[in-house]
């Protein structure tokens, strides 16, 4: 195998997880119900073909079998591909329509390319699923051969033509993000349909008795799959970006909670009863998952302003009694002794570390400017 072929195989087994986790959480969503059956048919293609070329047995099933199981799934999943397209495109009803017509071509196809197989002399057989270029056997089992490829190739060039016509036509109205996914793949598509071409002229060439260039098929199978990994990527693509997005955020609320440390640790002690109650969760499952970060860094901001409103009064008559341009810092630590003494003070709060716009990011970014100032006093 080479390195190319070994990059497909992880990156469409990658996919496949990352597609069933999105469709666990939008299970009625037919385009994503589409790409979902597209990754998961190449990705099962994937040691069913690899068995074949070796020529050994695979699940207890011979190669040329293997080879019909896999050229089978890369039908179903170039069906699927144009499934997505004309759920994207067209309304519900004429979407289905249009699916049934490319079904019963997909059906025929593979029907063609079991009987090519069922008929398929044994001597050639293996010889058939390693290298069928290269056999030279009688001519029914040229005939078998090159029955069996050229409708699998023909059916393939005609999906995936098919398919960037309609990429090319959802691109032009999607959203941005989804539309840059959608020229990635487009360009990917480019690609995998030249390949499929060079594979139809070589079966054709074969067929009529011919020998095929091999730098057709050198050309074919260069191209082919790079174009599947741009396909692959370009299909993940915007989800894979609203994940950036997400981690981002999480990144930076995991940072801005432990810069809040100097002053929660400072309030709390002060103000234990201002802690927010939560719902008992698993210790390990929230401190790793994004929600958990979440919720520590929402409900630390709202504990550091809520005691900033218990300990006011007293950092609003220190201020009072001449030390207005002492650092707030140093007033808020003088502050909390003062209350913890018990020192009398007028009950009214007043708004400390006020922020200069609305909003909880400009609140959460005065108070993280008063705790890092607290950790240097």
């Amino acid at each position: 195998m080479t390195t190319l072929q070994i990059a497909q195989g992880i990156a469409s087994f990658v996919v496949l997880a990352w597609m069933l986790y999105l469709l666990a959480r939008k299970p009625r969503d037919l385009r994503l119900r589409a790409v979902t059956v597209l990754v998961g048919s190449w990705a099962l293609a994937y040691p069913f073909g690899v068995a074949a070329t070796l020529g050994t047995a695979f699940v207890g099933i011979e190669p040329m079998v293997s080879r019909l199981v896999q050229h089978a799934l890369l039908l179903v999943g170039a069906y699927c591909l144009i499934s997505f397209f004309l759920f994207s495109v067209l309304d519900v009803q004429h979407a289905r329509t249009r699916a049934r017509w490319h079904a019963l071509v997909l059906t025929v196809a593979i029907a063609v390319m079991t009987v090519a197989t069922a008929v398929m002399p044994g001597d050639i057989r293996t010889a058939a699923a390693v290298l069928p270029a290269e056999n030279t056997q009688g001519p029914v089992g040229v005939a078998s051969i090159g029955l069996f490829y050229l409708t699998a190739n023909s059916y393939l060039l005609y999906a995936f033509v098919t398919a960037q016509v309609l990429t090319r036509r959802y691109a032009r109205v999607a959203e941005p993000r989804l539309r840059r996914g959608l020229r990635l793949a487009s360009v990917g598509l480019v690609a995998i349909v030249f390949a499929n071409a060079t594979f139809v002229a070589a079966n054709a060439i074969r067929w009529a008795g011919g020998t095929t260039p091999r730098p057709i098929l050198v050309a074919g199978m260069i191209l082919l799959l790079p174009g599947i990994l741009l396909f692959l990527v370009g299909v993940s693509y915007p989800a894979a970006i609203m994940r950036v997005a997400a981690l981002r955020v999480w990144w930076q609320h995991r940072c801005t909670y432990r810069q809040l440390g100097p002053l929660w640790t400072l309030l709390h002690a002060e103000f234990p009863e201002d802690a927010l109650s939560r719902v008992p969760v698993r210790p390990l499952s929230d401190f790793i998952s994004l929600r958990g970060v979440h919720r520590r860094y929402y409900r630390r901001a709202i504990e550091c302003r809520d005691g900033l409103v218990q300990i006011s009064p007293h950092v609003a008559q220190l201020q009072q009694n001449g030390r207005q341009g002492e650092a707030l810092a140093a007033l808020l630590k003088e502050a909390v002794l003062a209350h913890a003494a018990g020192e009398p003070v007028s009950r009214r709060a007043t708004l400390v570390a006020a922020p200069s716009e609305a909003g909880l990011d400009a609140d959460v970014h005065e108070l993280v400017a008063l705790s890092q100032a607290l950790h240097t006093t």
